[in-house]
């Protein structure tokens, strides 16, 4: 049984939703942010960490193979890999960052950077993906970081993601094995 009064009712909540829906298109859209705001990283974990660096630094990401220790050499450089003829030294940053030590597995992976023309590899426990963010998220100092790690730092997102100064790490003379050993 239909009455007249139901057929207000619904008119009523028709018109509603129409006038929600011309509210809603009638927004302006919301602008995209400038490309210069923005950084995409490639996050990785490490012991448990999740920790990033820009793509714009990282070469290629490599599979764990053949890692040739390195005699005499510092003990954050884990050895060397031969990556399709080019050789690069594998840093654990593990060790720069006090972070607990695991073995070494086939899912391990190297982080290729490259800059200023020296190339190295960064030791990953795993990969996790690709993300563009604003640059404007990032914390740059968090008073639970300390030591090397505030030197590396570029910044941390709410999320608890660590976004490393890859630039910086490449530039540090620091990192470099210069050492000649006479025969």
């Amino acid at each position: 049984m239909s009455t007249v009064n139901d057929g207000a009712a619904d008119a009523g909540s028709v018109d509603q939703v129409l006038h929600a829906r011309a509210l809603a298109l009638a927004r302006r859209p919301v602008e995209p942010p400038a490309a210069d705001t923005l950084i995409e990283l490639l996050e990785f974990r490490l012991a448990r960490e999740r920790y990033a660096v820009e793509t714009r630094l990282v070469r290629e990401v490599h599979p764990l193979r053949s890692l040739t220790p390195l005699p005499c050499a510092p003990a954050f450089v884990r050895g060397i890999v031969n990556v399709r003829g080019r050789i690069a030294a594998v840093l654990d940053i593990k060790r720069f960052f006090e972070l607990p030590q695991t073995g070494l597995t086939d899912l391990h992976r190297v982080v290729l950077l490259q800059g200023h023309g020296i190339e190295v590899g960064l030791l990953a426990d795993a990969i996790v993906g690709v993300y563009t963010i604003p640059l404007r998220s990032l914390q740059e100092q968090l008073s639970t970081l300390t030591g090397i790690r505030t030197d590396y730092l570029k910044g941390v997102t709410a999320e608890g993601l660590v976004v490393l100064d890859a630039q910086r790490l490449l530039d540090d003379p620091g990192i470099l094995v210069e050492e000649e050993v006479e025969s």
